[in-house]
């Protein structure tokens, strides 16, 4: 196949050798068993960086069985709309339903459940009900903190969630991710969010804020699904200086558009009919810049001791795999 080269934006000719799962090498092998790719062009499985999977309105492992056929491998969860209503339970069901799917999915801890003290949806998440959950392999850290008034107020709550996110807290001892959303903060507000330890934002929708967010050194998501239409506006955000830190995200997206579009694939698809970003940046978007901002080992590349986690396209048009 035409390997694509995450750390050069290069595809090359060769065989890719895989045992157990993970790449042993590229180059020229003999397996015991062998597949010709016909030239066909391999890249490395992509990664949803921020999406709450129940917006898809089905179970996790029919959201997995059809985002798999779309080439994505990974999924970065926030399961606040499931944990308003069930709370921990809610948590628990999320982590147990996400076993052993067709992707890895991955799961940051709801900051704001309920969304605000105005709000009530059936159940309520502190910090002490956070902190059980936050041994499990597959949580990350702490998911978008809504709630940024509560973090320029320093309110009790929500610093305890914080603390407890940076290790801080009881059950803590790491120093997890915690992700934003902070639509319309600008100026010492978002830069008194961001001390907070906040490092990411999927929320936004101008072209002026993801600009302002990556010169303080945040993660953007670059948004597009079924309720908001970000990316071709945020595009030009994405520069030879900035692009480490952007990433594709779909955020909310219903089973019908996923089947019918595609899930990272169709981002890509619209980003490289735009023309104004390479190639190259785009697919590391969609793979290697999620798996380096959220420490996903062995995901993002292709490249020896990864996980075998790619897709083959006919084509760098369609992006169906």
């Amino acid at each position: 196949a035409r390997a694509f080269n995450a750390f050069t934006g290069e595809f090359s000719p060769g065989d890719v050798a895989v045992e157990g799962g993970y790449i042993a090498g590229i180059g020229q092998y003999d397996g015991a068993r062998e597949y010709d790719a016909a030239g066909r062009y391999l890249v490395p499985g992509f990664i949803d960086g921020h999406v709450h999977l129940e917006s898809a309105m089905a179970c996790p492992a029919e959201y997995a069985k059809v985002a798999a056929a779309h080439g994505t491998s990974a999924a970065v969860i926030d399961p606040h709309e499931v944990a308003n209503v069930a709370g921990a339970d809610g948590l628990a069901y999320i982590l147990e339903a996400t076993e052993n799917l067709p992707i890895s999915v991955y799961v940051m801890l709801p900051s704001c459940v309920p969304a605000s003290p105005l709000e009530w949806g059936g159940a309520r998440l502190m910090a002490a009900d956070l902190a059980p959950f936050l041994g499990h392999p597959r949580v990350l850290g702490l998911g978008e903190v809504m709630n940024f008034p509560g973090v320029l107020g320093g309110a009790p709550e929500v610093m305890a969630k914080l603390r407890l996110a940076q290790g801080q807290g009881a059950g803590g001892g790491m120093h997890l991710r915690i992700d934003g959303h902070s639509p319309g903060l600008s100026g010492p507000d978002l830069q008194g969010y961001i001390a907070a330890g906040i490092s990411s934002d999927h929320e936004c929708s101008t072209l002026a804020e993801a600009r302002e967010r990556l010169a303080l050194g945040m993660a953007v998501m670059l948004r597009e699904g079924t309720a908001t239409h970000n990316l071709l506006e945020l595009l030009p955000a994405v520069t030879e200086h900035t692009a480490p830190l952007c990433m594709l995200a779909t955020d909310d997206i219903h089973l019908g558009d996923l089947i019918r579009e595609g899930h990272i694939n169709y981002l890509v698809r619209l980003a490289v009919k735009d023309g104004r970003v390479p190639l190259s940046t785009i697919l590391k978007m969609a793979s290697l810049n999620p798996a380096r901002h959220y420490d996903l080992r062995g995901l993002g590349a292709i490249a020896p001791g990864y996980g075998a986690n790619f897709a083959l396209y006919s084509d760098l048009e369609n992006w169906r795999p």
